[in-house]
């Protein structure tokens, strides 16, 4: 598997460089250009990668919000599956989509999503993955999901790994050869996620009325259970440390001096500038960007082993757990409130604890190199 290794400044405007496109009709596909979760925000980071190089693809996806700038730099092309049973939406966007592609047959497609065609497929992480980590046998809703995973990977020409972790993964699970996988993590918006100085800091705190004779652990999730709230919840509501956990996205069943709800955070960054630690505690977390634009707002992880961005940040940004230790995540958090005491609680140097270069472009100049295989 080939490991990133680009560094590329990265351009706020438009330019004309459409040249480095290997191919001559682009098409992408994609749950959704929207402004929710993480597989959202990296389309919408693609839409803005793509036209920054002046490229604009065809986006087919199920649901695409039109209000987004990024939907007007793309050939934005709803493919609505409402009228499928929920569990069976998946086959019949793959359905509609096969019969687009009936007038285009030179396109190239990117699949973001699983489609079951793809030239190049993304994996941002496996349906069989996710069923392990979940102790449950597959229903056939799963085992209709893990068929077309299967052929999406078994049929492209080149595969994204979104972190080693995945590579090895895919490797093990859909016996995918290692030369057709290729590990790039992935974008973040480098000028929207930055440091920030004490003063501001503090006018953050104020700003989410927060404490602030405590130590803040920002947890960010719209989905609790995969991203390990229960863990979160058991030690927080029992602890008398002066700690609290700050939860943003999905509500959860109770607060208290030691656990806040902020509601949905569009403006995640200033959370995280005003936090000491982000805390990533996945179940199953094939990357989990939050740590990556955590860091680069100088605010260190408390992070499980077991999730994707762990490796693609530097051990002097993060302190790592384990899930399977029942003591390991009280350890933890002991070392987390030793560190902010101390002349590094925040992060020194956040670009060079990131170990690849986070920029959007450069992610996209390095998909248009792979379209090329």
């Amino acid at each position: 598997m080939s490991a990133p290794n680009f560094r590329p400044s990265e351009s706020s405007a438009p330019t004309t460089d459409a040249a480095i496109l290997p191919v001559a009709d682009l098409v992408v596909t994609a749950q959704a250009l929207t402004n929710s979760g993480g597989a959202e925000r990296y389309m919408r980071d693609l839409a803005a990668g793509f036209h920054r190089l002046g490229i604009r693809p065809t986006l087919f996806a199920r649901k695409i919000d039109r209000s987004l700038p990024e939907a007007a730099w793309v050939d934005a092309q709803t493919l609505k599956v409402n009228w499928a049973p929920r569990k069976m939406r998946g086959l019949a966007f793959a359905w509609l989509l096969k019969r687009r592609l009936r007038a285009r047959p030179n396109a190239y497609v990117f699949s973001v999503n699983h489609t079951g065609i793809a030239d190049l497929a993304l994996c941002g992480g496996t349906h069989v993955g996710f069923v392990e980590s979940t102790g449950r046998q597959p229903r056939l809703s799963d085992r209709w999901q893990i068929a077309i995973e299967r052929r999406t990977y078994g049929g492209a020409r080149a595969i994204i790994a979104h972190s080693k972790r995945m590579g090895d993964e895919l490797q093990r699970v859909y016996a995918v050869p290692a030369e057709r996988i290729h590990v790039h993590y992935p974008p973040v918006e480098t000028a929207r996620f930055r440091p920030a100085d004490s003063v501001e800091r503090l006018a953050l705190r104020r700003k989410f009325g927060l404490p602030e004779d405590r130590t803040l652990f920002v947890f960010s999730s719209t989905s609790h259970e995969r991203k390990g709230y229960a863990l979160l919840e058991a030690f927080f509501e029992k602890t008398q440390l002066p700690v609290c956990l700050v939860v943003a996205g999905r509500p959860v069943p109770k607060t208290s001096d030691a656990i806040r709800y902020v509601g949905y955070c569009k403006e995640i960054e200033d959370l995280f500038r005003a936090a000491d630690f982000t805390v990533v505690a996945s179940v199953y977390e094939p990357f989990g960007l939050v740590g990556v634009e955590s860091v680069l707002c100088g605010t260190p992880l408390v992070i499980a082993d077991n999730v994707g961005s762990a490796e693609a940040v530097a051990p002097d940004a993060k302190i790592e757990f384990s899930r399977q230790d029942p003591t390991s995540f009280e350890h933890a958090i002991a070392a987390a409130l030793e560190r902010v005491k101390g002349p590094n609680a925040r992060v020194a140097d956040p670009v060079a604890s990131v170990v690849y270069d986070p920029g959007v472009e450069a992610h996209v100049r390095a998909l248009c190199r792979l379209m090329a295989i």
